[in-house]
């Protein structure tokens, strides 16, 4: 790879994958807009499924497509990167997480945009109804809400008699108050005490979870956020220094050391909004088609970790794990 291939590369800036000697002329291949509140080495992850879900599709990156990607794990830099996809005259903008799709619909009006892993999209004013969006919009919800009273009830049933669970989550993320009031719901029905902690910043975590041991509680619940799937490998540790589990939203924290996970396969999500990206190129219209939802949920356990912490995880739930680390 030449050197100023590979800068592109890592920038995210500009077509991922170079323009091989065979590719049409630039102006007459779709351009694909990636726009991601996650880092480049969590995003790039989920751009090469888009990339190889469209390849199987007949649409080949740096044949007949190409991409334009963006990258921020920092939320007040969306707005300018979605204007500078814009800008770019994207055919379609493939947007990841509801801070970047938000920023996608307020940059345009006009260019489709197809979104994934975003929260409940009619409670957070991105479409009007699931079986048809209408305006530019369309793409795959995770269920945020519906799925926080189950993670609990996981919880409940790897420790019994439990009584206080610590919830992290950040209140500048979207869907995290959404889910809050979820969980205070469920634990209501649950007699399970909450003891909520707001994280904004990294420097905020360790305080924060130090505070929460403080009051005793028995396992630390974290709500879906960007933030704390950065801080996946910080969290692990201290949960692991203080012997307490956790139960997280998606499966990367589980594989740096958390406890456990329950949620949808967000590699299967990107593949089914990657089959929208194709619709459109093909002439339909994102408002015609309707919002999905996840058909797979994982439970993924981390036997490693209950062991490193003197848990012994039941019998029913290693049955019912999609996935156990060992």
């Amino acid at each position: 790879m030449r050197r100023r291939e590979f800068i592109t590369l890592i920038g995210g800036v500009a077509a991922t994958w170079p323009v091989t000697a065979h590719s049409q002329e630039p102006s007459s291949v779709p351009k694909i807009g990636f726009l991601t509140d996650e880092s480049l080495s969590l995003g790039s992850v989920a751009l090469q499924i888009l990339s190889n879900a469209l390849s199987e599709r007949g649409y080949a990156a740096g044949h007949n497509v190409s991409f334009e990607s963006r990258y921020a794990n920092e939320h007040d830099l969306l707005p300018g990167l979605a204007a500078e996809l814009v800008r770019k005259q994207v055919n379609v903008i493939f947007s990841v997480g509801t801070p970047a799709t938000r920023a996608a619909k307020n940059a345009t009006d006009s260019i489709p945009i197809v979104f994934s892993r975003i929260a409940d999209p009619i409670a957070l004013g991105l479409v009007k109804s699931l079986a048809r969006p209408e305006a530019n919009l369309t793409g795959v919800s995770v269920l945020t809400r519906e799925l926080a009273a189950k993670r609990l009830q996981t919880v409940i049933q790897f420790i019994p008699g439990i009584k206080r669970v610590g919830v992290l989550f950040d209140p500048t993320f979207p869907p995290a108050p959404l889910e809050l009031q979820e969980i205070e719901r469920a634990a209501s029905s649950l007699n399970i005490d909450l003891i909520t902690m707001g994280v904004q910043r990294a420097e905020q975590l360790d305080a924060a979870v130090h505070n929460l041991m403080g009051q005793r509680v028995q396992a630390l619940y974290i709500v879906p956020g960007i933030l704390f799937t950065e801080l996946r490998q910080r969290i692990a540790e201290i949960a692991l220094e203080n012997r307490i589990p956790t139960m997280f939203y998606r499966k990367e924290p589980v594989e740096a050391g958390g406890l456990m996970s329950y949620g949808p396969n967000f590699s299967d999500m990107y593949r089914r909004a990657a089959g929208y990206v194709a619709k459109i190129l093909k002439g339909a219209k994102p408002g015609d088609l309707p919002v999905e939802e996840p058909d797979i949920l994982e439970l993924i356990v981390n036997l490693k970790t209950a062991k490193a912490i003197g848990l012994t995880v039941p019998q029913s739930l290693l049955i019912a794990a999609d996935e156990v680390i060992e």
